[in-house]
């Protein structure tokens, strides 16, 4: 990300959204990775859902972090 001029009016929610949006990506990744490995059909459909979960999560933070900006 770019290095801001100004401060933001919450940097602590700045600092938490930063955190969520990296601890996210970081998990997606590693639930993606599992994806090829999972057994059953049933264990690949329940890490897409918590991919998708987290994506979610992951567009709102990143939304949250426009928004301050």
């Amino acid at each position: 990300m770019a290095e801001r001029f100004l401060p933001t009016e919450d940097p602590v929610m700045e600092a938490v959204l930063q955190w969520t949006v990296e601890r996210d990506a970081k998990d997606v990744r590693r639930l993606l990775e599992w994806l090829p490995e999972a057994r059953s059909s049933r264990e690949r459909k329940a890490l897409m859902e918590r991919v998708r979960s987290l994506l979610e999560e992951l567009e709102d933070a990143m939304n949250k972090l426009d928004e301050l900006h």
